[in-house]
């Protein structure tokens, strides 16, 4: 049976591995966790609607369900050309006919950003979240500072929807503690226009959104440093904060940088549309870890990351058949999200046609909910999968 590897244990990474399997191929999963986080209802951790284990699926499940391998053990060395992967644990894999990488990206580094706790970094800093916004709550008053950071050499690489979903939240939920207002809450982001990717019209709303939320801005300021009580920016002004999130913008993984692969200016690996990789027959690279094309305002998404991951099994399995016939992603190019407030959610959608976003009060919270169901029990096989999902 021909032998497929995939590096890691995120969106790309375990759709790859579920859709390989689908082709009746011998399947290993490498990743640095024993569980699948879902990033997107993680958003609910910092005001306690949900806890990491409510958002994680064990990894055990999953190759059980499906059949693959799985290695919970970092990879720390990748050789493209030997298609060899070398474990921290110092074991080496090589021999697999095809190696799938999604070990997912960096983040890019700021002075002070110890001083920050992110919602789309390590799945602690979620529950450290929760955390230090309890002992305010219990204070009953504090400046709360959220806000994201782009990558001038890749503007794909940008995580804005999950801050802006965590300041909504956070502010719902203070007033559900009857304390908002003894709070002041603050977004902030180095570029003129933040959000600008879902288009005009969302902007305009969101504008709508932050003043009927008593959300101030601080926008259009080069971030110069975090620091244990704030933020501080190319203008010679401070954000005050008790608590900072900040999303640092992505930048390519460090095992890849060494790995002999052509990287983007950013790190990305280069790809054709099909996620095949030039000069390297038999390796894809998929989701964070690939260098999306496309317009301007594309963005790294989960669900282009599961597109590029069945793309990939399918050619994978067209490859070794010697049927000459490739899928793409281009056409699943899109911003597409629900962004939850809380108390209801906005529809946001964008594609060449241009951007929207639709109000949907109340309802939008708990679709947002039954999709973190449907994400967990359709990958466990316990419920079917709906087409495009």
């Amino acid at each position: 049976m021909t032998k497929v590897l995939v590096l890691g244990g995120g969106f790309a990474g375990v759709e790859a591995a579920i859709y390989l399997r689908k082709q009746e191929l011998e399947v290993t999963l490498v990743s640095d966790r024993d569980y699948f986080y879902i990033y997107p209802t993680s958003i609910w951790i910092p005001t306690g609607e949900v806890t990491r284990e409510d958002v994680s699926v064990p990894l055990d499940k999953l190759a059980m369900k499906h059949g693959f391998e799985l290695i919970v053990d970092p990879v720390v060395e990748l050789e493209a050309a030997q298609k060899r992967v070398t474990l921290e644990s110092g074991r080496i894999l090589d021999g697999y006919a095809y190696m799938v990488v999604a070990l997912g990206q960096d983040k890019l580094t700021h002075t002070g950003l110890e001083h920050t706790l992110s919602i789309c970094g390590k799945p602690q800093e979620a529950t450290a979240l929760y955390e230090k916004l309890d002992i305010l709550i219990e204070k009953k008053e504090g400046k709360i500072a959220m806000g994201f950071g782009g990558n001038p050499k890749d503007t794909s690489a940008v995580r804005g929807g999950p801050a802006f979903e965590v300041l909504f939240n956070v502010d719902t939920y203070l007033k559900k503690r009857g304390v908002r207002d003894n709070f002041e809450l603050t977004f902030f982001a180095p570029m003129e226009k933040p959000g600008q990717k879902m288009g005009e019209k969302a902007l305009v709303m969101m504008d709508k959104m932050f003043k009927m939320t008593n959300i101030n801005k601080k926008v259009g300021s080069k971030i110069t440093a975090f620091v244990e009580d704030g933020v501080e920016f190319e203008d010679g002004t401070k954000l005050v904060s008790d608590l900072t999130m900040f999303i640092s913008a992505g930048t390519g993984h460090s095992v890849i940088r060494d790995s002999g692969l052509p990287l983007s200016e950013a790190g990305f690996v280069i790809t054709n549309e099909h996620n095949e990789i030039e000069g390297f027959e038999g390796i894809y690279a998929i989701g964070d870890s690939a260098s999306l094309m496309g317009p301007e305002w594309r963005a790294k998404q989960g669900h282009v990351a599961e597109v590029m991951a069945k793309n990939v099994a399918y050619n994978i399995n067209s490859h070794r058949q010697n049927i000459d016939s490739k899928q793409s992603y281009m056409s699943h190019l899109n911003i597409l999200c629900v962004m939850d407030t809380g108390n209801g959610a906005a529809f946001v959608y964008r594609d060449n046609k241009g951007g929207k976003m639709i109000p949907m009060p109340l309802v939008g919270h708990w679709m947002k909910k039954a999709w973190g169901w449907y994400c967990r029990h359709s990958k466990l096989g316990r419920i079917p999968r709906i087409p495009g999902m």
